[in-house]
């Protein structure tokens, strides 16, 4: 795929993501899903996944889709830093070349991140997009294959396969995924809306391209600065476009407060450490009723500095008590059989109540001759 086109590229199907399953289990692990009791939902830890994303299932699927099919070709793809970071651990793995272009804006711990498994870093533009045109550039002037972070099928049903394993651990009415591209979406759309799941996006609000593309505006808008860097998009993906107006429920658009403190409150909470687009589709299920409900914390990937500003400057409200369910409060405890007074030391049952607690039985004075 040399470009973000659908125009001349198949569309991936829910087969696709059953194919990548197939490839990736020799090689990425299952992350665990985590019942977070105080937010009253379900938790995919794709933090915890190599490189701290889910984005190397995508980047890994389409290396090995590459060398299934023949092509030697270089890779090079644009990336606010995860797609980057597990484009080059995919390339390590496969002994494959790739090469990797980030804003400048991009932070310190991703940037190292991909150097550290050894593929080039290339800094260029102040945004994703500018990075991604720069890509272009270099791919057409070079004969690289541009594997887009989100708009493409290998990559779309690599990220489809955080559905399935969803589906195996538990059976979800709701998934919440966060939305910047559309990829991850797309893929967890595909395997699991056969299955009667509802599929929920989540956006930050001025970083909704694809919720007002699929509302029908196609007017391209500067995102604003956010917390979620990770979704930061201008355009939204041209393939993932059409997957989600056929596929996608709803989009919940979150304010960047709620963000700040929903990351805050999994650290303090859950102890889980989420990047600002790995809170994001958490901080949108509050609004989302249901019995059984699951978002994907898609990464980890935070910079030090900004989790340790956001420590100390954001103070979440104490969430509410649980409600006790109507079967533990109305149920009396089982009873038990009573022993034979005999059996009883002398005067036992002369003790008088406790302190402050009302008897709710008068006592004989004396045992029974």
């Amino acid at each position: 795929m040399a470009n973000d086109s659908a125009s001349d590229v198949r569309m991936p199907t829910a087969s696709d993501v059953l194919a990548a399953h197939a490839r990736l289990r020799r090689y990425l692990d299952v992350t665990p899903t985590h019942h977070a009791e105080r937010f009253g939902c379900w938790l995919k830890l794709e933090n915890l996944q190599r490189t701290g994303s889910y984005k190397v299932r995508g980047a890994m699927n389409a290396l090995l889709a590459m060398r299934e099919r023949g092509d030697a070709r270089p890779v090079i793809a644009a990336s606010a830093g995860n797609h980057a970071q597990g484009l080059a651990w995919a390339g390590y793995r496969l002994r494959m070349p790739v090469i990797t272009v980030m804003p400048r804006c991009a932070p310190e711990t991703k940037i190292a991140g991909v150097a550290h498994w050894g593929a080039t870093v290339r800094l260029h533009g102040e945004t994703y997009d500018e990075a991604k045109a720069f890509a272009s550039e270099l791919a057409a002037h070079n004969g690289y294959r541009l594997l887009s972070a989100f708009d493409d099928p290998d990559v779309i049903a690599g990220q489809g396969t955080v559905g399935l394993e969803i589906a195996a651990a538990l059976s979800p009415d709701v998934v919440l995924v966060p939305i910047g591209g559309g990829g991850l979406a797309s893929g967890v759309a595909l395997a699991l809306k056969s299955q009667g799941v509802r599929i929920i996006g989540a956006q930050v609000e001025g970083v909704d391209a694809m919720a007002r593309a699929l509302q029908g505006d196609d007017t391209l808008r500067d995102p604003v600065a956010t917390l979620a860097d990770g979704v930061r998009v201008k355009e939204p993906g041209h393939i993932t476009r059409a997957v989600l107006k056929e596929l996608l429920d709803d989009v919940v658009i979150v304010r960047e407060a709620e963000l700040r403190e929903t990351l805050v409150r999994l650290a303090l909470e859950e102890h889980l450490i989420a990047e600002g687009a790995g809170a994001l589709a958490l901080a949108a299920g509050k609004r989302i009723a249901a019995k059984r409900k699951c978002a994907v914390v898609s990464g980890g990937n935070v910079d030090a500095g900004v989790l340790a500003k956001l420590l100390s400057e954001v103070r979440p409200r104490a969430p509410r008590k649980p409600r006790q369910r109507a079967q533990e409060r109305l149920s009396p405890p089982a009873s038990k059989p009573a022993l034979a007074a005999s059996a009883l030391p002398a005067g036992l049952l002369s003790v008088p109540p406790a302190p402050n607690r009302r008897a709710t039985t008068k006592l004989p004075e004396a045992l029974p001759a």
